[in-house]
């Protein structure tokens, strides 16, 4: 009997399926927003235990303060400022200057051919928020063991409350890149690529951590201090991405978004397993050694660069767009070494170059996209954040100053900066 109706329901006319009620829409898509805003609030502890596992056992609990720290701040600044600069009242090149607050229920606007506005305010809000808070997270590792704690926090306040929002408004909020058809589906540009600037210019600005090159040129090898939590971390954002991506489909009211959300599903893996193999493979052939670090980042490098278009291209392509990602991180890591651009967890090659490599590669599977518009979006926004963020940088240089005494980095920041240590009963390494 159950056999019989199930499937005399599907092979019911596809027109059965073609509309859906308004408040069945507005339910999945405010949903889908919210299951996929927690998924990426996992990325938050991702990056924190990518970080930890990747510093020194002196510096592991600043690194969890910063990380929980930018997630509250984070989420705080969106809401006084950061969301109506995004997305309310944007002109050309900004949005409003106010508080946001949620809206009443309107399902007015929720029949599927017109679906602009069909979801809650809020469940818009906390996804919107969560994206922010892992834009910040970006500069954390690349500035670790050496930045004063409190100039990072204050950093990220103006990062997430002004500089994120300001450019996203220019394409997300229907600015000035969106008018010119610059596309970035999920911010391989707009979120990573602008914590890259970001990390950038702070690594360059506060300088390597004592030690890490010597005057004659050599590089002193850093190890991390918990490899094994490096990988959880990976694997935690990795299953964050699914939330990233997947949930900037914007929409599960009809059976389209759900199928378009699940293409993005296997594109955005896909993508991280084949920079994940390419990392692999280039490690052992060029240093004959299988380099862990590396090919965690190669993940991530495979998971940017899908980030601005994991819906469109084939698997094919998707696994080429990732493939190329790792190959980013594998050459970029000792180009960053030659310029004694110390970067403690490889975020500028991950977020930054392959965040670049994936904005490009739209014009591989949209039609619609121009690789000239594409520079366009990305010049103007790389332009924009690492002028903004050095000026940050260097008020807190010139006031408070943004990095440690040579005593606290030599001992650790943990001690210096929280009182604590991350791993009281081993020696300091």
């Amino acid at each position: 009997m159950v056999r019989g109706l199930l499937a005399g329901f599907l092979f019911l006319p596809s027109a059965a399926f073609a509309a859906v009620d308004g408040e069945v829409a507005y339910i999945f898509n405010s949903l889908s927003f919210l299951v996929h805003g927690f998924i990426v609030m996992l990325m938050a502890a991702g990056f924190c235990m990518l970080e930890a596992g990747l510093v020194r056992s002196k510096n592991a609990a600043v690194q969890c303060t910063k990380n929980i720290s930018i997630y509250a701040i984070s989420g705080l600044m969106f809401w006084v400022v950061g969301y109506n600069i995004l997305y309310l009242d944007v002109g050309t090149w900004i949005g409003s200057f106010a508080i946001w607050s949620p809206s009443d229920v309107d399902i007015s606007g929720c029949m599927l051919e017109e679906v602009s506005g069909c979801y809650s305010s809020s469940s818009d809000w906390f996804f919107q928020m969560v994206f922010v808070a892992a834009a910040a997270s970006i500069v954390s590792g690349a500035v670790a063991e050496r930045a004063k704690l409190i100039s990072f926090l204050i950093f990220s306040a103006i990062l997430t409350g002004f500089i994120y929002p300001i450019q996203g408004s220019w394409s997300w909020g229907g600015g000035y890149l969106n008018l010119q058809g610059f596309s970035d589906f999920a911010g391989s540009t707009i979120v990573h690529s602008v914590g890259g600037w970001a990390a950038l210019t702070g690594a360059i600005i506060i300088g390597p951590r004592l030690g890490k090159y010597t005057a004659d040129g050599r590089i002193n090898p850093m190890p991390g201090s918990n490899l094994p939590l490096a990988t959880l971390g990976t694997f935690v954002l990795w299953f964050g991405w699914f939330g990233f991506n997947g949930g900037s489909q914007l929409a599960m009211g009809s059976a389209a978004d759900v199928d378009a959300i699940a293409r993005i599903y296997v594109n955005t893996n896909i993508a991280a397993a084949a920079g994940v193999v390419t990392a692999l493979i280039l490690t052992y052939l060029r240093y004959g050694k299988m380099e862990l670090t590396m090919i965690l980042n190669g993940a991530l490098a495979g998971l940017v660069a899908i980030t601005a278009e994991p819906l469109m291209p084939s698997p094919a392509l998707a696994a080429f767009i990732g493939a190329i990602g790792g190959v980013i991180v594998v050459v970029s890591v000792p180009i960053l070494d030659k310029f004694k651009i110390d970067d403690v967890v490889g975020a500028i090659p991950v977020h930054l170059f392959a965040g670049i490599w994936g904005t490009l590669a739209v014009v591989l599977s949209n039609n619609e996209a121009s690789l000239s518009i594409q520079l366009l979006g990305i010049v103007i926004i790389g332009a924009f954040v690492t002028a903004a963020s050095s000026v940050v940088w260097f008020i807190l240089a010139l006031t408070i100053g943004v990095r440690a005494t040579k005593e606290d980095e030599m001992n650790g920041l943990d001690i210096s900066e929280c009182g604590l240590e991350g791993y009281p009963e081993f020696s300091k390494g």
